[in-house]
């Protein structure tokens, strides 16, 4: 949602976000600081843009000064711009008109959030002294980018003659992952001290200046500058060691190549930072950057003047020539896109084919098949169609064993419970000569006729006297006789 509000004042900007705040929902309640974006009518939207991306992990309301012509009369455009086109913010556009363009803090101060951190932001270009700005002055963190002005070593000189606790330089956070990939590569051993430090970046490039100041500080070992090209940024670190040197060279601006001593080489993506990244870390801590401030107050004076060219600091050995990285990083990608291809196409094999062509990798086998895919003979084939069989027999079998037994339980529990219990001793008419019993009747008559014996048996010894026919027993005898 955007609102307009042409000609206005800072007292209507702040009623309309009330009324907004009460009528639609969106609320300041969850705002962890309010950041000052500095910067004039064509580069705003552009800081707009990166102001949103970052208040996804840091909300805030974003406060954005845009300053227009100094001519004429004092006017104030305010836009106001919450929900999909704010990010996870809100975002207060303020444009600056005549003579109201010098007092940018007093259209600011009104629109703060209460009790809430500042950070101040400037775009393009940024006084020479930031903590004497009236915005800088109630700010506690105040980041510039130096790679956006003019004249990046002027501005750069700036930061360092009136460096404040709190102020950082977007330069400096663009070099937060070559600096972290030469620590680490120094963390591995052996761990030797570093001889010579050889630093290739453009003349225009701020990021170089600052990466061989903070070797300088770090490392205690002479650093010299190598220039390249100008719009090539940071080319290449050497750092020579006894048994060998860190190199890490970025040939084409996206991808580097890190060499080290008994080590193969290492691609790595390494393209240049957004300014939306770049914000989105600085917003993340608001306490001073001492790193930087020891960069910025003794690494610069310590580099001082030594400079060289490309072809001089290849000619003396300090550097490898970018085109030799290039052309690896070609040569590599080539295999692997090859490698990539025969994978697809390959096909898989059972473990006895595999066995009898061990000494060949499959992808090769499918990259010299006319087809694209692995021979396979008659035998083969046969095998996999037993196998299938064999499977299959075997699923048939696991389904049907759980049936089988549970039907055998049933049956021994059956067994086990009638020759536990003697039944009466009972005479059984004899079958008829034409129809032979069964065989299940006959099993059941032999086990009640032992259960019945071995019962006598046991009552016989343990009373010394022979059993007495039972009554009914006696009168079914006798009836059978009669009869």
């Amino acid at each position: 949602m955007i609102i307009d509000l042409p000609s206005t004042s800072t007292s209507a900007v702040n009623k309309a976000l009330v009324d907004l705040r009460d009528s639609g929902g969106a609320v300041a309640l969850g705002r962890v600081l309010t950041l000052c974006v500095v910067t004039d009518d064509a580069h705003a939207e552009d800081a707009i843009e990166a102001a949103n991306e970052a208040s996804r992990e840091h909300p805030c309301r974003v406060l954005v000064l845009a300053r227009g012509n100094r001519r004429g009369a004092a006017r104030l455009d305010a836009q106001i711009r919450v929900g999909g086109d704010a990010g996870a913010s809100e975002v207060v556009v303020l444009r600056l008109y005549g003579p109201l363009v010098d007092h940018g803090e007093t259209t600011v101060v009104p629109l703060l959030l209460s009790d809430a951190p500042i950070v101040a932001w400037w775009v393009g270009a940024a006084p020479e002294d930031l903590q004497s700005d009236p915005i800088g002055a109630i700010a506690q963190r105040r980041i510039t980018d130096s790679a956006e002005t003019s004249n990046p070593a002027r501005s750069l000189e700036h930061r360092r003659a009136h460096y404040r606790a709190g102020d950082t330089d977007l330069a400096w956070t663009r070099l937060t992952n070559w600096r972290a990939l030469l620590a680490a590569a120094l963390d591995q051993p052996p761990y030797e001290p570093v001889t010579q430090v050889t630093v290739a970046g453009a003349p225009d490039s701020p990021s170089t200046e600052l990466l061989a100041a903070w070797l300088a500080v770090k490392l205690k070992a002479p650093v010299v500058r190598a220039r390249t090209k100008k719009g090539t940024g940071v080319q290449s670190v050497r750092l020579d060691r006894k048994s060998g040197a860190v190199e890490l060279i970025r040939p084409d601006q996206t991808v580097a190549t890190l060499t080290q001593p008994g080590q193969p080489e290492r691609r790595i993506a390494l393209a240049r930072r957004p300014v939306k990244d770049c914000l989105t870390e600085e917003l993340r801590r608001l306490d001073p950057d001492e790193v930087y401030g020891e960069t910025l107050v003794h690494g610069l004076p310590a580099v001082g003047g030594r400079t060289m060219s490309v072809a001089q600091a290849q000619a003396q050995g300090r550097i490898s020539p970018p085109a030799d990285a290039a052309r690896s990083q070609a040569a590599a990608q080539k295999e692997s896109s090859r490698i990539s291809r025969a994978m697809k196409r390959a096909q898989p094999v059972d473990a006895e084919q595999h066995s009898r062509s061990s000494a060949v990798p499959n992808n090769a086998v499918a990259a010299n098949a006319p087809d694209g895919n692995p021979p396979q003979d008659q035998g083969t084939q046969a095998v996999r169609r037993a196998r299938a069989g064999a499977a299959a027999k075997e699923a048939s079998a696991a389904r049907a064993a759980p049936a089988a037994r549970t039907a055998a339980k049933r049956a021994a529990g059956k067994k086990a419970a009638s020759a536990s219990t003697p039944g009466p001793l009972t005479t059984e008419a004899p079958a008829p000569q034409d129809a032979p019993p069964a065989a299940g009747t006959t099993k059941r008559a032999t086990a009640k006729k032992a259960t019945a014996k071995t019962a006598t048996a046991t009552k016989t010894a343990a009373t010394g006297t022979a059993p007495r026919r039972s009554t009914a027993r006696g009168a079914g005898a006798a009836k059978g006789a009669s009869a």
